[in-house]
């Protein structure tokens, strides 16, 4: 009988070992968010919490992962300044049990990535691709920690011509001229698309009429860019700004003295302030994403829904996109075993990522780390244009349910 008891009690002790080697070491794991809570961006950054939190949220109450639960850590780089930027990423550092830093743009030039790899911080970012695949593409193996959720930028600087050669060709969109007039502000994300814009519509045999390049930062009158655009009014006029009150302005002056003119405008109209600040000035603007949900798809219909019931707020692109990356992150953390703190395996696993998403398909380059651009089988494209104060997706084909582009209100007058 003693024994029995013995090998009861070893038996016992064993189980109660390998109980304890699987919930009593779980712990507590951080993803720090590198967001813009003050400045010109802050409305993104805001975004950027609120998606994480929402992971975050939903993860946990779901019982975590082999028992661990995740908390957020955000660090403020408010004007995206490289010392504020630093100072955000070393109060990071610092903090214990971080293992997984998150952002949609922390710097508008990527500067910090090799200060990550550096350091062996994963970063999971969305925003200036072109500069991401430039930093990593000579030696990806260092960046084994590094992952865009955005693809190649190319599309921004090449998209937009066949996208105005079909609308014409269907008779949806009128051209006088082939003529189009260029305006930027002086930053790496708006001036490569720029550049990029001028090379592809002088390539297919368009004038540029303007090319004005001003100061980045709040623009507060765009009246004399306007007044050489009026000189020789242009088909179609592009600015690469991304700022959406900067993009407000341009849109409410244009229209006191309209030309008939497509007008594109970069990113900005994709936030709430764009529509709030310009109202129904903005009816007609068209732009275009390579990253974030695609409206009127089921899954995105089924996101926006979700993020707008829990923060009572209008759903934005980064604010959804930061709740998927958190949820593809954490699906790594559980096909890689389970453990957070075990790095290179959920790095591993996160490389070898394929999932549907209200943006499209995201599956890494490994050559870039970016996600891989295409309008069937990766992150597509995407033309929008606002109408009303909504959002309306048109093209790429694929991806549309009930809208189709029309001239916009300055062009029926």
């Amino acid at each position: 009988m003693s024994k029995l008891i013995s090998i009861l009690k070893i038996f016992l002790g064993v189980i109660f070992l390998s109980t304890l080697s699987n919930f009593s070491f779980a712990k507590v794991s951080k993803i720090g968010v590198l967001a813009p809570m003050s400045g010109p961006a802050a409305s993104d950054g805001e975004s950027y919490v609120q998606g994480v939190t929402m992971a975050i949220e939903e993860i946990n109450a779901a019982g975590g992962i082999n028992g661990h639960t995740f908390e957020i850590v955000v660090a403020d780089v408010k004007d995206q300044s490289s010392d504020s930027v630093l100072n955000a990423i070393e109060k990071l550092l610092n903090e214990k049990d971080i293992n997984q830093v998150m952002t949609g743009y922390a710097s508008l030039s990527n500067f910090e990535l090799p200060f990550m790899a550096e350091n062996e911080m994963p970063y999971f970012l969305a925003g200036n691709s072109q500069q991401t695949r430039d930093i990593i593409k000579p030696n990806p193996e260092d960046y084994w920690m590094v992952w865009s959720a955005t693809p190649s930028y190319d599309a921004y600087e090449t998209e937009m011509v066949p996208l105005v050669e079909s609308l014409q060709a269907e008779g949806k969109l009128r051209i006088q001229n082939k003529k189009i007039a260029l305006i930027s502000t002086d930053n790496p994300y708006s001036k490569t698309i720029y550049n990029g814009l001028n090379k592809s519509f002088t390539a297919a045999g368009w004038e540029v009429t303007v090319t004005e390049m001003v100061p980045s930062g709040p623009v507060n009158d765009w009246r004399a860019i306007l007044a050489k655009v009026r000189q020789d009014p242009p088909s179609v006029i592009v600015n690469t700004d991304w700022q959406p009150d900067n993009a407000a302005r341009f849109i409410t002056q244009f229209n006191e003295d309209p030309t008939d003119s497509l007008v594109f405008l970069q990113y900005g109209p994709s936030l709430p302030e764009f529509t709030e600040l310009g109202g129904d000035d903005t009816t007609g603007v068209i732009y275009n994403l390579l990253f974030g949900h695609l409206p009127g798809t089921p899954l995105a219909d089924q996101m926006i829904k979700k993020y707008e019931d829990r923060w009572n707020v209008q759903s934005t692109v980064y604010g959804i996109a930061l709740y998927e990356m958190a949820m593809i992150y954490f699906d790594a953390v559980t096909a890689s075993g389970g453990d957070p703190f075990n790095i290179r395996a959920v790095q591993d696993a996160l490389s070898k990522t394929k999932k549907d998403v209200s943006q499209g398909v995201i599956q890494f380059d490994p050559e870039t780390h970016l996600a891989l651009q295409s309008n069937d089988s990766g992150i597509p494209c995407q033309f929008l244009q606002v109408w009303d104060g909504e959002r309306h997706l048109f093209y790429p084909p694929k991806y549309v349910t009930n809208w189709t582009y029309k001239e916009p209100p300055w062009r029926n007058n």
